[in-house]
């Protein structure tokens, strides 16, 4: 496949030796085919799987169209977790820096001080606003943040934030801005019901699909074991240590468990820290951090909680409960073989999810191998 550099796209000098320090200097496929239809403005809906670029494909259009002698806000970046507002807001200050471009940006998420929110707003005066809906819409309503100067507006993660319960707000928002302004949607899965919501925003757009809604990455080798679900832990224990990946992420359906598995897993000597939705946000940044630094081996977390983290070299992903949405198997599988490298993606499943496994096989063309430990190694089960 031939290599396209981002100035091919349009990206003007500054931006492409920012990236250049970041070791960025090829685009992806998603990058190729959305950057040039976003430096024009054209509202986009993006669909490409995890870990190839979605960040970068919305932001350098931004960074290239952004006004920086303005003190107003002209961009909003919308996500459905905090970690992942954090995590691309980190992008924008990196990227600026790097650029040289003086582009501004504040992450504006729930559950925090909202008076130290809006001093920040007030003496930051941000180019860019990356955050919850719900407080920005708060921000916006309680006039502490103007609207009328927005050019683009990107919702992350589309499929979760164009949902039942979040669908409202993302309206509310948009319609606060000018008519004119640009509208971006990404994902790793837009499904046929995400894209008729998204329609209706619209007038204009492009659906721009770099794989079909079933592509995982093939550097993701699958495996399964099958136990009584009170052995779940000790298969769990015993398939880490075996690996003995330097990080590795847990997945847990139901958030109360997910603090009692980390306790049972430290107990056992397995360094872990747990992240998940009502978690103290100062708890779910350290154990980010601490992860991130190599100070723990395994994150615990839930679904929601660790959508759109992109957390480099994570070795091995666990399903300790199996995803009845096909969809978050393929999110859960894609924080690891980030960026070329090789991963793991391991359920530990019970007679009564025998069936989610086949589905996934079938969903995305994979097979998950049943796998078994004898004399400390891993062996096909016979």
């Amino acid at each position: 496949m031939t290599k396209t550099l981002f100035k091919e796209l349009g990206i003007n000098e500054k931006i492409t030796e920012g990236l250049k320090k970041e070791g960025i200097e090829y685009a992806t496929e998603i990058q190729v085919e959305a950057i040039p239809q976003a430096i024009l403005n054209k509202d986009i809906v993006g669909e490409a799987e995890t870990g190839s670029g979605k960040t970068l494909a919305y932001l350098a259009p931004i960074f290239q169209n952004i006004d920086t002698n303005s003190k107003a806000v002209q961009a909003f970046i919308l996500t459905p977790t905090h970690e992942l507002a954090i995590q691309v807001n980190d992008v924008i200050k990196t990227l600026a820096e790097d650029s040289e471009i003086p582009v501004k940006s504040a992450a504006i998420i729930g559950n925090i001080n909202i008076k130290k929110q809006i001093e920040n707003l007030k003496n930051n005066k941000p180019h860019i606003v990356v955050g919850s809906t719900g407080r920005i819409l708060q921000l916006i309503k309680l006039k502490k943040m103007k609207a009328h100067m927005i050019k683009t507006i990107v919702v992350d993660e589309a499929d979760k934030l164009l949902d039942k319960n979040n669908v409202e707000d993302v309206k509310a928002i948009i319609k606060t801005t000018l008519k004119d302004r640009q509208l971006m949607f990404f994902s790793a899965t837009i499904d046929e019901r995400t894209l008729d919501v998204a329609k209706t925003l619209m007038k204009e757009y492009e659906v721009i699909r770099t794989q079909g809604k079933t592509s995982m990455n093939e550097n993701i080798e699958h495996m399964c074991f099958k136990c009584e679900q009170r052995d779940k832990i000790l298969i769990l224990r015993k398939v880490f240590h075996i690996l003995n990946p330097k990080k590795a992420i847990v997945f847990v359906n139901k958030p109360d468990e997910i603090e009692v598995l980390t306790e049972k897993l430290n107990y056992h000597g397995i360094k872990s820290e747990s992240i998940y939705g009502t978690a103290d946000k100062e708890v779910r940044k350290r154990a980010l951090e601490d992860f991130k630094a190599g100070k723990i081996n395994l994150l615990v977390a839930s679904d929601i909680a660790a959508r759109g983290l992109d957390i480099q070299d994570v070795e091995c992903i666990f399903s300790y409960d199996i995803p009845e949405d096909t969809d978050n198997y393929l999110h859960r599988a894609g924080r690891t073989a980030r960026a070329g490298k090789a991963g793991k993606s391991i359920c530990i499943f019970t007679d009564r999810e025998q069936s989610l496994i086949k589905q996934y096989e079938k969903t995305f063309n994979i097979k998950i191998n049943l796998k078994d430990m004898y004399k400390g190694k891993i062996i096909e089960r016979r």
